[in-house]
């Protein structure tokens, strides 16, 4: 199920200021696959995603990224005084062996060459660390929430949509109902008309006659069918109106509607029934694809 959700936060620290901001985008997914993107030095964080969104999420293809802005205002500057002695001396040297012929280099050009001056960053301390992580979790579990409700919004609209369905597939076993039930009754006429034209001088023994068209409508029944078809379409409509995760569940209804039209098709004896068969087949499917939008 598609959706998307944004959290911004914060956390004033004794030395420095942490900005965050959490995202999260989801698509449509058979199972629960989580990604997340974290800053340099926030990779242990993403360990704890999976089972925090998992207790909010069951189905999709998650992508989680953290954005993260620090404020520090203790930086010092680290500067290599045994390796800027060195360069220092080399610079005298090499002023002196080229004299007139090389500008002596100043303070700042010795201490802006790579190497000298080090910046060193402000680092948490192990209880600073620990506040800076319970609140960023803390967002995590709102932007989850968050990505739930605009999920389930989604959801409603979707729902609607297969209820929809669900009505006009109705409507379409109520069509194939109608027709199997006068099928004996055109069966044997079918038979009567098939005799009279190709074994019109032949007796032919009214119990086999009987017994062909028992054998006949046995093929071509497709009650069970219909009463399966009847069972599955119920049975969504009640997952459907539940206020919970029923996307696996209707994903295996959506198999065993389309194994019954599959059935229905191949034991139809009647050019009608077969055509509306194929059609509850495309519609079936057509159900089968909203079904992986919801969760």
């Amino acid at each position: 199920m598609t959706g998307f959700a944004r959290v911004n936060g914060q956390c004033v620290l004794e030395n420095e200021t942490v900005d965050w901001l959490w995202e999260a985008k989801s698509v449509n997914g058979k199972g629960l696959e989580i990604k997340s993107r974290m800053p340099l030095g926030y990779d242990d964080l993403g360990l704890v995603l999976k089972n925090e969104a998992a207790k909010y999420l069951v189905r999709g293809n998650i992508c989680f990224n953290l954005e993260v802005n620090r404020t520090d205002n203790h930086k010092k500057a680290v500067v290599d005084e045994f390796f800027l002695a060195e360069l220092t001396q080399k610079a005298i040297e090499l002023t002196d062996k080229f004299k007139g012929k090389l500008v002596a280099p100043n303070a700042a050009e010795l201490l802006g060459l790579k190497g000298v001056v080090e910046i060193e960053e402000n680092t948490l301390g192990e209880e600073e660390q620990k506040i800076l992580t319970e609140k960023m979790i803390a967002d995590f579990d709102k932007l989850c929430a968050n990505l739930k409700e605009d999920r389930k919004s989604e959801g409603k609209k979707i729902a609607s949509a297969l209820f929809d369905l669900l009505n006009k597939i109705e409507e379409l076993v109520k069509l194939i109902e109608n027709k199997a039930d006068s099928l004996p009754e055109k069966l044997k006429q079918k038979l009567k008309e098939q005799l009279n034209k190709y074994a019109k001088e032949v007796s032919v023994d009214e119990d086999k006659i009987a017994q062909e068209l028992v054998l006949l409508v046995t093929r071509a029944d497709i009650r069970e069918e219909i009463d399966r078809l009847k069972a599955h379409i119920n049975a969504a409509r009640e997952l459907l109106s539940k206020d919970e995760a029923v996307g696996r569940r209707l994903d295996f209804l959506c198999q065993e509607l389309n194994r019954e039209a599959n059935t229905t098709c191949s034991k139809s004896a009647d050019i009608e029934i077969t055509n509306w068969a194929m059609e509850l087949k495309v519609l079936i499917e057509q159900f089968r694809e909203q079904v992986q939008n919801i969760e």
